[in-house]
C-alpha cells in the first residue's frame, strides 16, 4: 500500500447529501470511456451518470468510468482507474495504480492494493484482500521505518468474469483465471486455472464451475457440462475451455 501524500481530505468530493447526477467530480478525469486494456463485452454504459456518495473519497487524478457507483466511505486513490458500470460498496479501498475493468462489483470493505489488475465482469466479495507485499515488514534491518522506496509491490491479477469469495486473501503475484471461483475464506497461494473452483487454507482444487457460477457435471472423458445453461467445456492441462 502506498502511503497517502497528504493527511487532508481531497476537495474533489460532492458536498451535498445526494449522489452525483452525471457531472464528474471536480479534479477527476472522468471521460466515461471504458478503461483501456480491459475486456468490454456486453452493453456499453457510456453517458450514464457517475454516482459518488459524499462520504466517499475519490482523489484527484483517479479515473472513474461512466455509470459507476461509489458508496459510503470508499476510498479511491490518485492514479487508480475504475471502468464503466462498476459498483464499489461501503468501505472499499482501491490503491494507486490499480486498474479495474468494466462492470466489476467490489463488495463492502474489500481491499485492493497496487498494482492489482482486475478485468471486466469480476466479482470481489466482502472483506476480500488482494495483497501486494511478499516480505512484509514495518522496518528495515537497520531499524528505520520502511518507505515506499524500500520494497517492490507485486500485484494480483483477476481475469475476466472470475469471482473472489468473502474474506478470502490472495497473496502477491497470483493470477485467477477467467470465470474461476475462489470460495469464501480461502487463502490463494498459487494461480487458479480458468473455470477452476478452489477453497480452503491454502486453497485447493474442488472442481469446475461454468460461466453461470454453477458447478459443472461430468459429460464424458475430459468433458464437462453446466446444468444451468447446457454449455459444454473441455478439460486440458491449463484448465477448461468453452466448446
Amino acid at each position: 500500500m502506498r502511503p497517502p501524500e497528504t493527511d487532508q481530505p481531497t476537495t474533489g468530493q460532492p458536498t451535498t447529501g445526494q449522489p452525483t447526477t452525471g457531472q464528474p467530480t471536480t479534479g477527476q478525469p472522468t471521460t466515461g470511456q471504458p478503461t483501456t486494456g480491459q475486456p468490454t463485452t456486453g452493453q456499453p454504459t457510456t453517458g450514464q451518470p457517475i454516482r459518488i456518495h459524499p462520504s466517499a473519497e475519490v482523489e484527484p487524478g483517479a479515473h472513474v468510468g461512466a455509470g459507476t457507483s461509489i458508496w459510503h466511505l470508499a476510498h479511491v486513490r490518485a492514479g487508480a482507474r475504475i471502468g464503466a458500470g462498476c459498483n464499489l460498496g461501503r468501505g472499499v479501498y482501491i490503491d494507486a495504480d490499480v486498474v479495474v475493468g468494466d462492470r466489476v462489483k467490489i463488495q463492502n470493505y474489500a481491499l485492493v492494493y497496487e498494482p492489482a489488475r482486475v478485468a471486466a465482469g469480476v466479482f470481489i466479495g466482502p472483506a476480500a484482500v488482494l495483497t501486494n507485499d511478499l516480505y512484509p515488514r514495518a522496518v528495515n534491518v537497520d531499524g528505520s521505518a520502511k518507505s515506499h522506496q524500500d520494497w517492490d509491490a507485486v500485484g494480483v491479477t483477476l481475469q475476466e468474469g472470475c469471482s473472489i469469495g468473502a474474506r478470502s486473501v490472495l497473496v502477491p503475484g497470483v493470477t485467477v483465471g477467467p470465470w474461476a471461483m475462489v470460495a469464501a475464506g480461502a487463502v490463494v497461494v498459487r494461480d487458479v486455472r480458468p473455470y477452476e473452483l478452489v477453497a480452503g487454507v491454502p486453497a485447493r482444487h474442488l472442481g469446475w464451475v461454468g460461466r453461470s457460477g454453477r458447478r459443472l457435471e461430468p459429460d464424458g472423458p475430459a468433458r464437462w457440462r453446466c446444468p444451468a445453461t447446457g454449455e459444454r467445456y473441455a478439460e486440458g492441462a491449463g484448465g477448461l475451455s468453452l466448446l
